[in-house]
């Protein structure tokens, strides 16, 4: 009679010789964002994504945004500025918007309160961090980082920004990417001129919905005003209110209020006030406290007056 004896992994899983169980170790999943002007009707943020993750497969790519307007770095660094600090430290921001591309401008990377930003030193990176100056710059001028198969004359984004996040979510220490760098291309955004009778500011965004994004702070707004009423005049209008909104006017009406950022839009409910009321981006926009003299002007529901012209 031939006897069999087997052996059975212990419960709980495979054991090594010391009768701990086996472990695993899987690397972090890094996150990687995108913030570009290239659209979605090329391929060309597919190429991006895929020249990532073939050099990391462990990663996350979240697109905060691809329809940036084309070339243009201050939308590029509102909405970057707007949406990084929602991401876990580690993160890494992934920016392509440049008007020189391909003009002799070094690409950098950088390290700004635990996440990593990579993209062109045109000054969107200055916008989107405001005055607040890095930890760590570099230019990413060591080629061992870049696309190996690039040939000729390289895609800075495809080539070297793209691979360069890549490396960084796959343990690659940033100083390892070129060398270090002392500051950014400086770019800075316009301030509100204030004084006790007004703000003067202007339009930095217009979002999807048509949305007016000024510059114009709560707390300023708030220091100056005291108990007085007020009028904006903005664009070829005048928009007066009782008090300041919460999307609460009547569809149709155009307010004035304070976004979760706690800066003052013009928005219209549920159309745009961009368009209805003719406020492009860079509008300058003049709050003034106290009465002024204006004639109503439109008969449609809104309440848009203009000035009376001395």
């Amino acid at each position: 009679m031939c006897v069999r004896f087997y052996r059975f992994a212990p419960r709980g899983g495979p054991q090594n010789s010391s009768g701990q169980k086996n472990r695993s170790v899987n690397p972090p999943i890094r996150i990687i964002t995108l913030t570009t002007d290239l659209g979605t009707k090329d391929g060309y943020v597919a190429a991006l994504k895929g020249t990532i993750l073939s050099t990391v497969s462990n990663v996350r790519l979240i697109d905060i945004s691809n329809n940036i307007a084309p070339h243009d770095i201050m939308e590029a660094a509102y909405v970057l500025s707007r949406n990084a600090p929602y991401f876990p430290p580690g993160t890494i921001h992934l920016v392509v918007v440049d008007p020189a591309a391909g003009k002799h401008r070094c690409p950098v990377g950088l390290k700004f309160k635990d996440q990593f930003y990579i993209g062109p030193d045109n000054g969107l990176l200055s916008l989107a961090l405001s005055d607040a100056g890095p930890d760590v710059i570099v230019h990413l001028s060591n080629e061992a980082f870049w696309r190996p198969d690039s040939s000729g004359k390289p895609s800075q984004a495809r080539d070297i920004l793209a691979p360069a996040a890549a490396h960084l979510a796959n343990g690659v220490a940033l100083s390892n990417l070129g060398r270090p760098a002392k500051s950014l291309h400086p770019m800075y955004w316009a301030l509100p001129i204030k004084d006790q009778e007004g703000i003067q500011g202007w339009v930095v965004h217009v979002d999807r919905f048509g949305n007016c994004i000024t510059n114009i702070a709560r707390d300023d707004f708030n220091e100056i005003q005291g108990e007085r009423g007020f009028r904006c005049y903005i664009g070829n209008s005048v928009i007066k209110v009782d008090k300041i909104e919460n999307y609460s006017a009547e569809p149709g009406d155009p307010m004035l209020l304070f976004n979760s950022d706690n800066i003052l839009e013009i928005a219209i409910n549920r159309d745009s006030a961009s368009s209805l009321l003719d406020i492009p981006k860079g509008a300058p926009v003049n709050i003034v406290f106290g009465d002024g003299k204006s004639i109503t002007s439109k008969a449609n529901g809104t309440k848009c007056e203009t000035p009376i012209r001395s």
